[in-house]
């Protein structure tokens, strides 16, 4: 038996896998295991690009028959309702197994069923010799849209690491106060628009600048981007995210790199870094310390490897 409240389902393509696991330790203070988390933290799965599902646990028993006997005493009656079930890693059971399970659980619940527009799911697993009743909370997909905002850059980050880089920054706190220190096209703020978090941007190229302006008009969101360098900005920050431009419509050297995590450093207490090189050395002495990395492989017409730097500011003994 578990003591947790939820139960989480995740999904990710095999190059992902390192990334999702790093927005796991950030979100829920642990990693997910063969697609699968308990924790007592609920975060709403539409946050993030790998959480498919939320299960939250009603009832729970080693035995069958005596779920259903707790599940019949919660008098669910809520009309509209739909029952189905959750597959997880080593549950045994056979499909026409799972059916007349379902069919006994909707037979319980004292309501009119809706197969097509349920009100709310409810959902039955197994996992290590204990049955699960609860309520199944589903990602919303509407992030997808974001795949055809009117202008991007090839080399741009995909939206599932830029939905990935706000948790992270953010660790699932929507109000915290986040900067993203080279916006780009917006990329990132539009991932933390929909998402829900308090995110504003900035940029020092009056045409990338434009982009953001058009793709956050395009969405109807509103955030606050700014036409200026980050080394120029004075506004305070709980995180703040770093995509360090290596394209073709930005020059960058070490001595750039630098300026740009010190910069941001000086405003915001929790940097996290997207960069194509190793800059471990530039970070430390930018008077960062870094807390989490990981890889992520970029496939296409020229491939290369992202690097991911959780970083936080370094206290000062004195």
């Amino acid at each position: 038996m578990t003591n947790y409240s939820y139960i989480y389902s995740f999904k990710y393509d095999f190059h992902h896998s390192d990334l999702c696991k790093l927005e796991s330790r950030q979100l829920f203070d642990k990693e997910e295991k063969n697609g699968m988390l308990f924790s007592n933290i609920k975060v709403d799965p539409s946050i993030s690009p790998f959480i498919k599902k939320r299960f939250d646990i009603i009832s729970s028993s080693e035995n069958y028959s005596e779920l259903l006997k707790n599940i019949k005493k919660e008098n669910i009656g809520v009309d509209g309702f739909k029952v189905e079930y959750l597959t997880l890693d080593g549950d045994p059971t056979e499909y026409s197994e799972r059916l007349n399970k379902l069919r006994e659980i909707g037979f319980i619940i004292d309501a009119a069923p809706n197969y097509y527009s349920p009100s709310i799911t409810y959902s039955l697993c197994y996992y290590e010799n204990v049955w699960y009743f609860g309520v199944l909370k589903k990602q919303n997909i509407d992030w997808h849209k974001h795949k055809n905002k009117p202008y991007s850059f090839s080399n741009s980050i995909s939206i599932n690491i830029a939905k990935t880089l706000v948790n992270i920054a953010s660790k699932g706190n929507k109000f915290n106060r986040i900067i993203d220190a080279c916006c780009g096209t917006g990329t990132v703020i539009l991932e933390g628009c929909i998402s829900g978090y308090n995110i504003e941007g900035c940029d020092n190229n009056l045409k990338v600048y434009q982009h953001t302006i058009n793709n956050l008009s395009y969405y109807n969101y509103t955030a606050n981007v700014y036409l200026t360098d980050i080394k120029d900005h004075n506004k305070k920050y709980d995180s703040a995210i770093i995509d360090l431009p290596y394209n073709l419509y930005s020059h960058t050297n070490d001595t750039l790199i630098s300026n740009i995590i010190e910069s941001t450093s000086k405003i915001a207490a929790r940097v996290v870094i997207v960069s194509i090189s190793d800059i471990e050395s530039i970070i430390k002495k930018s008077g960062l310390k870094i807390s989490d990395f990981c890889t992520v492989e970029k496939r296409g017409k020229i491939n290369f490897t992202r690097n991911i730097w959780v970083c936080e500011k370094e206290i000062s003994k004195d």
